[in-house]
């Protein structure tokens, strides 16, 4: 099976593949201990998270909330408020969207929230936009109010609205309370 001896400089191969003559040898091989990658955070405390995914056989009746990525490919009736949203095609969200980054293919039946907001071609969407930043693709179908705002994120009660801006910034005045 074999037609070669091992050599007796005193070093043996490896499984997992021989060194070109002349290469360097190395101190990791498959068997030894190598420093596994770490991902890099992508915020100030959390790394790069894996999306929950909702199937398509999945029907959710209730709020969804998570602060990482939710990919719906089924049906939920009820809000949802998340870090990223992407909507599948066949998926259908009947209640409001809260997310910064929002993608949509599919249909949500209800109020939207983002900062980053896209409707791609095949997306149906029925209520209001709140957004900075709106990306609406030739195909898509939209019905209601699309309002820019600085903040889409946050209440639409403006005295809601006041009192956080109020208690987020330190350095307001309190002539108002």
């Amino acid at each position: 099976m074999f037609t070669k001896k091992p050599e007796p400089s005193g070093t043996m191969a490896k499984l997992g593949g021989e060194r070109p003559s002349g290469a360097p040898e190395t101190k990791s091989s498959p068997f030894t201990e190598r420093p596994s990658p770490q991902p890099k955070p992508a915020g100030p405390a959390m790394g790069k998270m894996i999306p929950s995914i909702i199937g398509e056989d999945l029907t959710i009746e209730g709020n969804v909330s998570s602060k990482g990525e939710i990919q719906v490919d089924g049906k939920i009736q009820g809000d949802v408020q998340c870090g990223s949203l992407l909507l599948g095609d066949k998926a259908e969200v009947n209640g409001s969207v809260i997310s910064e980054d929002v993608v949509i293919r599919g249909k949500v039946i209800g109020s939207i929230r983002g900062l980053r907001v896209t409707l791609q071609s095949q997306s149906h969407v029925e209520g209001d936009i709140y957004h900075q930043s709106l990306a609406i693709e030739q195909g898509a179908y939209f019905e209601g109010k699309s309002r820019r705002s600085d903040d889409p994120l946050a209440s639409e009660t403006s005295g809601a609205k006041t009192a956080r801006s109020a208690s987020d910034n330190p350095f307001a005045s309190n002539a108002a309370e």
